[in-house]
């Protein structure tokens, strides 16, 4: 078995499909960037989660998003071409879900309302520790 954990960014929505046996396989790639300067390039993987957790995250995995994939590395040949396939066992979400109704209330505020209100370096925490932090 060859285990791999990738981070990157999803290349496609999340899509959930339903064998003839009735179960759940929610599909995705991700596109890992390798390399750097001239040799660098982009590695696409096609993700697959088998059972109800998939199916159960999809709604969160959306194009652009970052994400952590760990599973079981395979490849398929089609066309002469190699594809990288990961049989996902876990995922982890690297940035908050939002929706646009979100996105435009933050960006409509001003940039004071974004501060704590205790100037650029403290924070409501910072009232609550009796002796000033190493920095």
């Amino acid at each position: 078995m060859k285990s791999i954990t990738i981070a990157g960014n999803i290349g496609r929505d999340a899509e959930v499909r339903t064998t003839q046996n009735g179960d759940k396989i929610t599909g995705w790639t991700v596109a890992v960037e390798a390399g750097y300067g001239q040799k660098k390039k982009t590695l696409w993987f096609d993700c697959s989660w088998f059972g109800g957790r998939g199916e159960k995250v999809a709604p969160y995995l959306r194009k652009g998003g970052k994400v952590t994939v760990s599973g079981d590395l395979d490849t398929r040949e089609h066309d002469g071409k190699t594809y990288l396939q990961v049989r996902v066992n876990d995922v982890t979400l690297q940035d908050g879900r939002r929706d646009d109704s979100q996105r435009q209330d933050e960006s409509n505020r001003r940039p004071d309302d974004r501060q704590s209100g205790y100037g650029a370096g403290g924070s409501a925490l910072d009232q609550d520790i009796p002796f000033s932090p190493c920095r």
